[in-house]
């Protein structure tokens, strides 16, 4: 059997184009690349199509600037039925200083989909050392935290659904 494909590096130069006034990069331009490198990782691991769930709790610790190469640092920390939380690590480093900063990590829940983009089974995660089950295990409770806030804020928002969906107010 085949060794499991766990993990991606993806390094990206922040051109002016991703960049604001004060010269920092837009916060949109790293969620789509982070949303990027969670689909490439992903894919390649369950070598089938993926879609994007969830991302959770992006929080943009340091600026990163127009100039700098951000790597993006992607692991599958926990494989379901069909859905798979991808660690995404994101690290910038200054060319002209060579210093790098951890700016922010975030995790991404990416589902495996048939040609039909149907939910499918994802292979299981063969894991292998201490710190891949310590990143499953932790994978497994963010999963149930998940679950639980989505059921707190379906009974939440349960009587107000009608007037958030209604497209004529």
């Amino acid at each position: 059997m085949a060794k499991q494909e766990k993990s991606l590096h993806m390094t990206v130069l922040m051109t002016p184009d991703m960049g604001n006034f004060s010269g920092n990069v837009h916060g949109g331009s790293i969620l789509k690349l982070l949303d990027q490198v969670a689909y490439a990782c992903a894919a390649r691991y369950c070598r089938h199509y993926v879609v994007t769930l969830s991302i959770d709790h992006v929080m943009f610790n340091k600026p990163i600037k127009v100039g700098e190469l951000v790597s993006f640092r992607a692991n599958i920390n926990y494989v379901g039925t069909s859905s798979m939380e991808v660690g995404v690590k994101v690290i910038a480093e200054d060319l002209e200083t060579n210093t790098k900063r951890h700016t922010n990590s975030c995790y991404i829940t990416m589902i495996c989909v048939d040609k039909d983009h149907r939910p499918t089974k994802a292979p299981e995660l063969e894991i292998e050392t201490e710190f891949e089950r310590q990143l499953f295990e932790a994978a497994k409770m963010r999963r149930e935290l998940r679950q639980e806030m989505a059921r707190r804020n379906a009974e939440i928002t349960a009587g107000i659904a009608d007037y958030n969906t209604d497209v004529n107010t």
